[in-house]
């Protein structure tokens, strides 16, 4: 049996903070995990500039609220969970991301949370785990599923690497250099293609 392990934001939805830094007119919030590896390092930066600015999770969310899952997203998230076990890692945050799983139909993603204060403002955030991302992949090895890991980003190497199979996702040009070794595509159809010859 299979399961094969979607990251969210670049896969099946636009990149929230990018449309943030829209919203905002910030250019330094549309830095991403294609940008910089390390994830807590990136977090901290986002949320220095988020008090720098007041930013509040009330602002994000008027971003997420307002986005729709990537073209071709939602019939290809259909097409997969016929075929395997799906879920989605992501470092995205429970309380953005809600807008979207119901428009998703509420696909399984395993991802992380945030505090806040009375006013919405985010005073930390709590990861599930270090490289939880991996350590699912781990996980689910252990229980005797064939893992496949798709990925556009930094964050997602580590599961890639883990998985019996990993795929990139219209990633940045620097991250594939770099990782030759994982097959690319930027259109759902030959995604499906790929999924179907090493399933």
């Amino acid at each position: 049996m299979t399961v094969t392990c979607l990251d969210f934001e670049g896969v099946l939805i636009p990149e929230i903070w990018e449309g943030l830094a829209q919203l905002t007119c910030i250019d330094d919030l549309k830095i991403t995990t294609r940008d910089i590896s390390d994830y807590s390092e990136l977090m901290d930066y986002r949320l220095k500039i988020c008090n720098q600015n007041n930013i509040t999770l009330r602002d994000i969310r008027k971003v997420v609220e307002k986005m729709e899952p990537l073209d071709g997203a939602y019939d290809f998230l259909c097409w997969l969970r016929k075929r395997t076990e799906v879920i989605i890692l992501s470092d995205t945050f429970r309380e953005f991301v809600q807008p979207l799983i119901h428009k998703l139909q509420y696909p399984t993603i395993f991802c992380h949370s945030l505090k806040v204060d009375a006013n919405l403002r985010i005073v930390d955030y709590c990861l599930r785990q270090s490289d939880q991302k991996k350590n699912a992949i781990k996980a689910f090895k252990s229980l005797n599923f064939n893992t496949i890991a798709v990925g556009d980003s930094y964050n997602d190497v580590s599961m890639m690497l883990e998985a019996n199979h990993g795929i990139f996702f219209r990633p940045g040009k620097n991250i594939v250099k770099e990782y030759p070794q994982f097959p690319v595509t930027t259109e759902f159809i030959s995604l499906k293609s790929i999924l179907v010859n090493i399933q």
